[in-house]
């Protein structure tokens, strides 16, 4: 199978042949030969949080997926699902109600990891009844992020650094009542409540995977392994940093979730990349977010000067 480079060859070979779907094209037919290769249904959603260029609010998994998952679903036959998972996570209610949604339509969830799935993408890995992880694959803490409008513009920031700095300022202020008109600035781009919602997410977060976790990946098992990778992921005070990346080995051995390693079977794991990196060769346009299957339907996110697409095959 192809690398990212051969792929990015192939699509402007068919853009200087005329193709003006070529993205998409060729997209499609490598989700369609890793649909064909398993027998399964794929959907694949993806979005340009890796890049840093794309606003947060734009690449978060958020409500409006919903519409994208209901597209990729139409049409779909059978019951087994492989979800190619690509985020830095989002709203961890979005994440809820896609869970459900997926749950009511499929009995066998599978969750592919090609690169990284954070946060609420990591919650939604929980969901699965099995993750598969290559050696460059990861997840991450799930102490959730709240978005907000600072003085330095649209922001993600983790609940458990909101906390910490209102612990801190809380102390400094004590200490020295002077540094109020130091923290003031800060402190005041935050609503009054923020600080009991931060807490309540935390919480319901963890609450959702252990749920997740007994109801599917451990089901039948007496609920000792969910409560504890729920407890472990929800605590920031392990990982220092909403942003450790978390790999195979770490998912396998220390949280033993039910991994499957993505290199365990060749031509399976080149089928994946290959998807990936179609995918990945879309989001370097104006698109910022696909949800799309292996038959063609495709939601496609694109930046505000552009109009969101839904496509369907021809």
């Amino acid at each position: 199978m192809p690398t990212w480079g051969q792929i990015l060859n192939e699509i402007n070979t068919k853009i200087q042949q005329g193709d003006q779907r070529a993205f998409d094209n060729v997209r499609q037919r490598y989700i369609k030969q890793l649909s064909d290769f398993t027998g399964r249904n794929i959907i694949v959603y993806a979005s340009k949080w890796t890049s840093g260029d794309a606003p947060p609010n734009l690449v978060s998994i958020i409500d409006e997926d919903l519409q994208g998952f209901m597209e990729a679903i139409h049409g779909l036959k059978g019951d087994r699902l492989d979800l190619l998972l690509h985020t830095g996570g989002g709203s961890a209610e979005a994440t809820d109600a896609i869970v459900s949604y997926l749950r009511q339509k499929f009995n066998g969830i599978r969750v592919i990891i090609p690169q990284a799935a954070m946060s609420a993408g990591t919650m939604l890995a929980c969901s699965a009844d099995e993750i598969v992880m290559g050696k460059h694959s990861f997840i991450g803490p799930i102490d959730p992020q709240f978005i907000l409008q600072t003085s330095v513009g649209i922001q993600a920031v983790p609940a458990h650094a909101i906390i910490e700095q209102f612990e801190k300022a809380q102390k400094e202020i004590a200490d020295n009542p002077k540094m109020l008109n130091s923290w003031l600035p800060m402190l005041s781009q935050y609503g009054p409540a923020l600080l009991v919602q931060c807490k309540n997410q935390i919480e319901f977060g963890q609450q959702l995977v252990e749920s997740w976790l007994n109801s599917f990946m451990f089901k039948g098992k007496d609920g000792s392994d969910a409560k504890r990778i729920a407890e472990y992921l929800s605590n920031h005070g392990n990982f220092k940093t909403h942003s450790k990346h978390l790999n195979v080995e770490f998912a396998k051995d220390k949280l033993r979730l039910n991994v499957t390693a993505l290199e365990s079977n060749q031509d399976f794991q080149e089928r994946v990349l290959s998807a990936f990196h179609a995918t990945m060769l879309t989001l370097n346009t104006a698109a910022v977010k696909i949800i799309c299957n292996h038959n063609g339907n495709a939601f496609v996110k694109q930046m505000p000067a552009v109009q969101l697409q839904m496509q369907r095959p021809k």
